[in-house]
């Protein structure tokens, strides 16, 4: 760990071999910055113009290290210096800057913009505000970093680059391409360390599968913000369950989408659990406990920190897993029972409809027939021969004699 030491040499410049610039380069690059005054990101340069990078560099030129990682105490200064190497045909005028380390949505690491003032570690620098480097050669360019007497304990994070603005007539007058390519800086002030993170808007939301023999997926996001002063990442646990711990289920994160969270610094993420069943409400769990995120060659972070001072942040949410699929599935079980006994219903009231038309008719037709009255002579009908009476006598034929009652 590189501690407080007297100021180093003025400005020197060095020509380095092409095959060692570039390996140094590459395994010492930390930060690639290009932007757009006043414009949005631009796209990478033409292959005929300007190359260059930025490395941590001892006096005699490039060295290994991938960051500078100091810690110091309130007051120190700190000497140090960077190698920035020139790739391109031509000579380049660089300006040197530094200002506050932030890191981006995505988690990558960066520093504040040209146009804003730095507010922490960022103004503690001295740097000259520029340098020449001729075309295939390396600077050396030193700096000086002043600790504030009064500054709080905890990670400071800051980064110095070498940035160049080129003209950008196609974007409009007064427009320029500003790249920048620098080097982090982490610094440490030791004394009263507080790993301490925040755990904010915790939603989960549940979405059925459409196979109601499937389980569905709870999704849960949340917030996590470093409320400490120290650089820390979140390990994260997630558990779920229904009532009565029916379908528990629980997800390991470890550290996924907050590996490294500066003080002051917040982050979103989410993560999805699937297997669970539409039982009624779910409960949703989440755990995050800050770790220590180590420093260059420090695998603790240079500052012992107790593990009871690694506090984890629990968050209980309940969110209603109602089975919409298998509730639709009993509706239309249901409409088709109720059409069945409908359907059947109708058509046994048709059919006592026409049973009881059937014996209406036969009443009225019974009715309507005229009644008999004793002895009356009977009608015959047409076409039939009229009833003989019991005590008519038959005539005797023609031509028959009746027999005489005398001799």
């Amino acid at each position: 760990m590189k501690k407080a030491r007297e100021a180093g040499p003025r400005p020197t410049r060095r020509t380095v071999a092409g095959l060692r610039t570039g390996l140094a380069a590459l395994g010492a690059l930390a930060l690639t910055l290009v932007g757009v005054v006043g414009a949005a990101h631009a796209s990478a340069p033409d292959p005929d113009s300007f190359r260059f990078s930025v490395t941590t560099a001892s006096a005699e030129g490039p060295d290994d290290r991938r960051i500078f990682d100091f810690v110091a105490e309130p007051g120190a200064q700190i000497q140090d210096q960077v190698a920035v190497s020139n790739h391109g045909p031509a000579p380049v005028t660089f300006a040197m800057v530094t200002n506050d380390g932030i890191f981006t949505p995505t988690g990558s690491f960066d520093i504040r913009t040209s146009d804003q003032e730095p507010q922490d570690s960022g103004g503690w620098f001295e740097v000259q505000q520029s340098v020449e480097v001729p075309a295939g050669e390396t600077v050396i360019v030193p700096f000086t970093i002043t600790v504030p007497e009064n500054v709080t304990p905890g990670d400071h994070p800051a980064g110095i680059v070498a940035t160049v603005t080129t003209a950008a007539s196609a974007s409009g007058p007064g427009v320029g391409v500003e790249s920048r390519v620098g080097v982090r800086v982490n610094l440490r002030v030791p004394g009263e360390v507080v790993p301490s993170i925040a755990l904010d808007g915790v939603t989960a939301t549940y979405t059925p599968s459409w196979n109601p023999f499937a389980p569905g997926d709870v999704r849960v996001s949340y917030e996590v913000t470093n409320d400490g002063n120290l650089r820390v990442a979140g390990d994260q646990t997630i558990n779920t369950s229904g009532p009565f711990g029916i379908g528990a289920s629980s997800l390991d994160r470890g550290v996924e989408g907050i590996k490294e969270l500066i003080p002051g610094t917040s982050r979103s993420t989410a993560a999805t659990i699937g297997g669970i069943w539409p039982v009624g409400p779910v409960t949703t769990e989440v755990v995050v406990t800050p770790a220590l995120v180590a420093t260059e060659g420090e695998a603790g972070g240079a500052i012992d920190v107790p593990a009871a001072d690694l506090r984890p942040v629990t968050v209980t949410v309940t969110t209603w897993a109602i089975p919409w699929v298998h509730l639709l599935l009993l509706a239309v079980v249901a409409l088709v029972v109720i059409g069945v006994r409908d359907n059947r219903r109708r058509r046994t009231q048709r059919l006592e409809a026409l049973l009881a038309r059937a014996r209406a008719e036969g009443r009225a037709a019974a009715a309507a027939e005229p009644a008999t009255e004793p002895g009356a002579d009977a009608v015959s009908a047409p076409g039939e021969p009229a009833p003989t009476a019991p005590d008519a006598l038959a005539e005797p034929a023609q031509g028959t004699r009746a027999p005489s009652s005398g001799g």
